[in-house]
């Protein structure tokens, strides 16, 4: 079973990226902060870590940069995640060698198909200079470019809700039947008023 860390201050996206991770069979550990991604790092040893680019403490960057230049964790991969508004910087991303990019809130279908064949995908064996642990001149990694993806299509128009409509008509009628009521009752009072006179003024007349 793949572990996966998810480094992550928000606890809405915690909770969706651990269910849909967990109904694909991963073991996943979530943290809310990059120092404590970094001390669990070393507790799990995941096979994958998901990680904010705007944790607090150290973001999402840092801790990518962490994993793979340490040479503790060769075949870790690290996966950049962001809110809706948090643009990712792509040159920086490509610096630290992230392996993806997932746009939040996550969804599952996207987030599984940025993860799974990270996991599936053999890490690609080190040069000898990188084995040897050469902190001098070692050579440069040729990133991969991270490319965003697709923005998703147009949300259909949401169903129209039955209880909303009934509710603003209700509305509507009451409005209306009062204004009704109030005229008609008018007119009724109108009519009552004449006929009291008329029946005042033959009264008056008959004691003539």
């Amino acid at each position: 079973m793949s572990r996966i860390l998810l480094a992550d201050h928000s606890p809405h996206a915690q909770r969706m990226g651990e269910r849909i991770l967990r109904d694909e069979g991963f073991e996943v550990v979530t943290v809310t902060d990059g120092d404590t991604a970094l001390l669990r790092l070393k507790d799990i040893e995941p096979d994958l870590v998901l990680a904010d680019i705007s944790l607090p403490s150290r973001n999402g960057y840092e801790i990518c940069d962490y994993v793979k230049g340490s040479g503790k964790y060769p075949n870790t991969r690290v996966v950049l995640t962001a809110g809706p508004l948090v643009p990712l910087d792509q040159a920086r991303a490509a610096q630290v060698r992230s392996d993806g990019f997932v746009k939040k809130p996550f969804e599952a279908s996207m987030l599984i198909d940025a993860v799974q064949p990270l996991l599936v995908q053999p890490v690609a064996p080190s040069t000898p200079q990188e084995t040897a642990g050469s902190l001098q001149t070692p050579p440069m990694p040729i990133a991969a470019p991270v490319v965003a993806p697709p923005p998703p299509p147009p949300a259909p128009p949401a169903p129209l809700d039955r209880e909303q409509i009934r509710a603003a008509v209700i509305l509507a009628l009451e409005a209306s039947m009062i204004a009704i009521i109030e005229n008609v009752t008018d007119k009724v009072v109108l009519a009552l008023d004449g006929a009291r006179e008329e029946q005042a003024h033959k009264a008056v007349s008959g004691h003539d």
